[in-house]
C-alpha cells in the first residue's frame, strides 16, 4: 500500500496540541487594521483550538501529524 499524502496547505496552518486537539491561528489580522479596535486586534493574535466537528477532517489529510 502507497504512503498517504499529507495536504500542505492544511499542515501550514494547523498544529497539534500535546492532547491531540488541533492548533490554529485566527483569521482578519492582515489588512484593513486602521478601522478594528486595539483590543480586537489583540484577540486576534492569540490561538484557538479548531472546532470539535472539524476536527476529524483536518486530521484525516494530515496522516502524519
Amino acid at each position: 500500500m502507497p504512503k498517504m499524502k499529507t495536504n500542505r496547505a492544511v499542515a501550514k496552518r494547523f498544529k497539534m496540541t500535546g492532547t491531540g486537539k488541533l492548533k490554529r491561528m485566527k483569521c482578519n489580522k492582515n489588512h484593513i487594521l486602521e478601522k478594528k479596535s486595539p483590543k480586537r486586534k489583540r484577540n486576534l493574535r492569540k490561538a484557538t483550538l479548531v472546532d470539535k466537528t472539524m476536527q476529524n477532517n483536518y486530521k484525516r489529510v494530515l496522516p502524519y501529524l
